[in-house]
């Protein structure tokens, strides 16, 4: 998906701030899909991560006029939504115990990475969703970095600006999610109690850039959003 120019986005931010409301949303028709995206990987629930979403722009209509352009708008907008969808997280205790086929996330990358294959679309699910089980067993912390940086594919100078934090925490914080990925998928290939995971799979772990990738990189966000 093409982002809009940073000189378009500016004259629109312009025109919000001064209360023009079709330019606001036009924001929101632009930055959707990004901050919904980002919802749905904290959250693993499509449902969810509109309501997020539709919040994220609620607020950021609310406080547009005091957003100065210190730091890009998909920055701003990234920072509401990973306060509100961690506060969301955190509310409900929506962290899962047990392995779900059927989150979201998984659905969305193997519909995409099956190419309409029965067999190759079961190994992937029960891979991806190993690796949500994963992702999700992280701290907010961590689970909010690699979101940003190996899913949402932001550098780690735009992430450290979203998190408020410098790079070299970043890349710490991927260094040790990367490290507590593959011991959690190591333990469940030795003690799969809440779904077999094929011990072909676990090697996977050793790339976190490559196992997220994979996983979220190509889920498609759909139209209507």
């Amino acid at each position: 998906m093409l982002q809009p120019s940073i000189a378009h986005t500016d004259a629109l931010v312009a025109a919000a701030r001064m209360g023009d409301r079709p330019a606001f949303a036009e924001l929101v028709r632009l930055h959707r899909p990004r901050v919904f995206a980002l919802a749905l990987h904290l959250t693993g629930n499509s449902a969810d991560a509109d309501d997020i979403t539709q919040d994220v722009f609620i607020k950021a209509l609310r406080r547009i006029a005091d957003f100065e352009g210190r730091s890009a708008l998909f920055t701003w907008l990234y920072r509401i939504t990973l306060h509100r969808a961690l506060n969301f997280r955190r509310d409900t205790k929506r962290r899962e115990r047990t392995i779900n086929l059927n989150d979201d996330r998984v659905v969305f990358a193997v519909a995409v990475d099956a190419q309409s294959n029965p067999r190759l679309a079961l190994e992937l699910k029960e891979a991806y969703a190993v690796l949500v089980h994963a992702l999700d067993s992280l701290s907010p912390v961590l689970r909010s970095t690699v979101t940003l940086v190996a899913l949402q594919g932001l550098s780690h100078k735009e992430a450290a600006v979203v998190l408020e934090t410098n790079e070299g925490t970043v890349a710490w914080r991927i260094h040790a999610a990367r490290d507590q990925i593959r011991k959690h998928i190591e333990r469940l290939t030795k003690d799969p109690t809440p779904l077999p995971v094929p011990a072909r799979r676990a090697h996977a772990a050793d790339d976190l850039r490559g196992i997220l990738a994979a996983l979220g990189g190509g889920a498609p966000v759909p139209e209507a959003l």
